[in-house]
């Protein structure tokens, strides 16, 4: 088997993004197997057809149940609305395809535990869209802890800040209804993942959620706005440290994770990162994090060098 078949479920934002990765990625990784764009559905049989168009499909589906069923998709990639992923991943399995799927996983805990569980059950590879903890900076910083090389991290710092609902002007969308359309439903999930990642386990947790436009214009006039802007949690972990902010409103745009211990106290922006631990610092730099250049440089106390690494890491591991 050298080619398989993607059926992309979804058009808008990221259904473009993983259009254009998966036309491009056996060109720059030089991968065995090769995907080829074969099908592409959306919210009506037009839109899908105009994707198709724009993107370079072979085909478009009627609904996703259609890609789904189609004996030439291979691999089935859910950028839909998160109201529609559980039964979309589903029978996808039930089929015997692998899945990709989007964040957040599905629209309640309980139906993200049912997905997971269909998923097991079917013993097909699966994978969720966490794209930021596996850019090279941050697999990095990953790796420089895991190693103790700045020791025991006693301080950790995490935000995700989006200015694209900071106008309270903007009309209301998709994004101003519906919890897992909120700030916690789609910004959450990855600034946690990276949390988790790097921090391990969550003992603790206290947070205060907040909507702070509540109402934005619409045709019809002014709609409520029914779902969060800001996020706020405090957190101790299973090691002791914390705590991550969420944001849409603040201007800006981007992600960043700082870490503290007793001997410094620095910030970094996304997408550097300074990791801070009871031994020295862990400074980690590039263009974009997308696999440039990145200069790493380990500092012991007082300032002290202890290593300075210029290397170029290759992809991300897991």
């Amino acid at each position: 088997m050298t080619e398989i078949g993607i059926g992309l479920i979804g058009g808008g934002y990221m259904g473009k993004a993983h259009a254009v990765a998966y036309a491009a990625v056996a060109a720059v990784f030089n991968t065995p197997l090769r995907p080829t764009l074969e099908m592409i559905a959306a919210t009506s049989p037009q839109s899908a057809e105009a994707y198709r168009k724009a993107y370079g499909f072979a085909r478009a589906a009627q609904d996703w149940q259609d890609l789904v069923a189609d004996p030439k998709v291979g691999a089935v990639i859910i950028a839909s609305p998160q109201s529609t992923h559980r039964a979309i991943a589903e029978a996808a399995f039930a089929a015997g395809k692998p899945v990709f799927c989007e964040k957040p996983l599905g629209a309640s805990l309980g139906e993200a535990r049912a997905m997971v569980a269909a998923a097991e059950a079917s013993g097909l590879p699966n994978m969720i869209g966490f794209n930021y903890v596996r850019t090279p900076a941050t697999q990095f910083v990953r790796h420089l802890l895991a190693e103790g090389a700045i020791g025991t991290v006693t301080w950790f710092r995490g935000e995700h800040t989006e200015d694209f609902l900071a106008d309270p002007t903007l009309p209301a969308t998709w994004r101003t209804t519906g919890r897992a359309n909120g700030t916690m439903g789609d910004l959450a999930p990855h600034p946690i993942n990276c949390t988790l990642a790097l921090m391990g386990d969550i003992a603790e947790l206290s947070a205060r959620i907040e909507t702070i436009h509540h109402s934005r214009p619409s045709p019809e006039g002014p709609r409520a706005v029914d779902n969060d802007d800001h996020a706020q949690l405090m957190l101790r972990f299973a090691s002791g440290a914390g705590p991550p902010r969420l944001c849409r409103l603040l201007s800006g745009t981007g992600a960043w994770h700082r870490l503290s211990g007793p001997d410094h106290h620095r910030g970094a922006g996304f997408p550097d990162r300074h990791c801070h631990g009871a031994t020295g610092l862990a400074d980690v730099s590039g263009r974009a994090c997308r696999g440039a250049d990145h200069r790493h440089r380990l500092q012991g106390r007082g300032g002290r060098p202890l290593a300075q690494r210029p290397e170029r890491l290759k992809g991300a591991g897991s």
